[in-house]
């Protein structure tokens, strides 16, 4: 196995156990050169073992799986799936009526590049790394071991990831089937919702996932909880949704006794899961989809027709050097909010970039705020649940934040 020692003085992180070893810490190899997605050693300056993690060319050159084995043991996988799973089952997510979860979450359950996600009986795979990539196989295995007859899938949706980026030969799709697994078959547009659907339930409202096509596993579980905070808030009043994905929190509004909503996407494929999603719950004679520009559907709205807005837009800065251009567009964003929702109304507003923290993102919608010139106030704060947790190790991990504001 390939040792990689690091230069003097940069061991620290790792000490804490930071999971990550940025290749400007490295100073020098011992052994075959690795190839990406193969299992390293890291030693700091002095020769002290520090752990082991999957090698991967890039800024990041090794994401740490143990800071104490020397070599994986033969039960790695099943005792890393095993206490993620724990975790999730103390949550008591059954209780809610919520049958679908993350099951894991990268670094926060010390497997940094792998995002797996539970959608009643399939495992929705995603790897981030190029290891990850590479033991699928094994992952699977572990997850058909960890579930038993409980699982009907395990389906690979690591494309246009780090494996694609490394040159990884993929094989997305069904890493496993049950026999009892019947297959995620959506129908085409306009067509009747058929059985052979995959659909779930959070909170009680039910879903249609689509992770063959649609983006990321299928289905952003990290809003449940903020979703079901809109419902809770949604009685008798006028909603936009912007940027709707397949309508979660559109459907969370109507079940909460919303007048009527509007959702809008730029995406025809998810406003064509919207629309199925709000007649699974019975709510479309109180509903109407807009496929088009957020932004510009955003403009042309008149002051005070809706009373609860939420601007919840895809990541405007995958990474820090897109950090100033993405603070300009959340301000801007939430400058047309704002000045557009009615007086005495509420606007749920997000940012899912990591590079983003929450402070800052705070700055960028108080500047929006003073440059409307109305009166807001913030009522809430929001973040991932916990079933996406954040190792206290790594604080990049916490990605999503958003912000309820009262506007007069």
């Amino acid at each position: 196995m390939t040792k990689i020692f690091l230069r003097k003085g940069r061991d620290e992180s790792l000490r804490r156990q930071h999971p990550w070893v940025f290749s400007g810490a490295v100073a020098r190899m011992e052994g075959p050169e690795p190839a990406e997605g193969e299992v390293v050693t890291v030693l700091a300056a002095d020769g002290s073992l520090l752990g082991c993690g999957h090698y991967q060319i890039g800024s990041i050159a090794v994401r740490m799986l143990s800071f104490t084995d020397e070599v994986l043991p033969a039960d790695f996988w099943d005792v890393r799936l095993a206490a993620a799973l724990k975790l999730r089952e103390a949550l008591h997510l059954d209780r809610d009526n919520t049958n679908c979860y993350r099951l894991v979450h990268g670094e926060g359950d010390s497997l940094p590049g792998l995002v797996i996600d539970w959608y009643d009986g399939v495992c929705v795979l995603q790897a981030h790394s190029a290891g990850m990539f590479l033991a699928r196989e094994e992952i699977c295995k572990a997850l058909q071991r960890l579930y038993g007859d409980r699982l009907l899938a395990v389906y690979d949706k690591s494309e246009g990831t780090a494996p694609h980026k490394a040159g990884l030969q993929l094989g997305d799709g069904y890493l496993y089937k049950n026999e009892h697994y019947t297959g995620n078959a959506p129908t085409p547009v306009g067509s009747p919702l058929t059985v052979a659907e995959h659909t779930v339930s959070e909170h009680g409202n039910r879903f249609v996932v689509d992770w063959e096509n649609g983006q990321k596993t299928g289905f952003f579980l990290d809003q449940r909880e903020n979703r079901a905070a809109v419902g809770r808030m949604a009685e008798g009043r006028n909603v936009l949704n912007l940027f709707c994905y397949t309508g979660g929190f559109s459907v969370y509004a109507l079940a909460g006794g919303a007048l009527h909503v509007d959702s809008v996407d730029s995406s025809a494929k998810a406003i064509a899961l919207t629309d199925r999603n709000v007649a699974l719950g019975g709510f479309a004679d109180r509903h109407e989809s807009h496929c088009c520009d957020a932004l510009d559907f955003l403009h042309s709205v008149p002051f005070g027709k809706y009373d609860l807005m939420i601007v919840d837009p895809p990541a405007f800065a995958k990474h820090r050097d897109a950090l100033r251009n993405a603070l300009r567009a959340y301000q801007r964003l939430n400058e047309d909010a704002i000045a557009k929702v009615a007086p005495g109304g509420i606007v749920f507003t997000f940012s899912c970039s990591q590079a983003v923290s929450h402070d800052v993102f705070a700055q960028a919608v108080m500047s929006a705020a003073i440059q409307v010139g109305r009166r807001v106030r913030i009522l809430d704060r929001l973040n991932q649940p916990a079933d996406h947790p954040v190792s206290i190790f790594h604080p990049e991990g916490e990605y999503l934040k958003g912000l309820v504001l009262y506007v007069e």
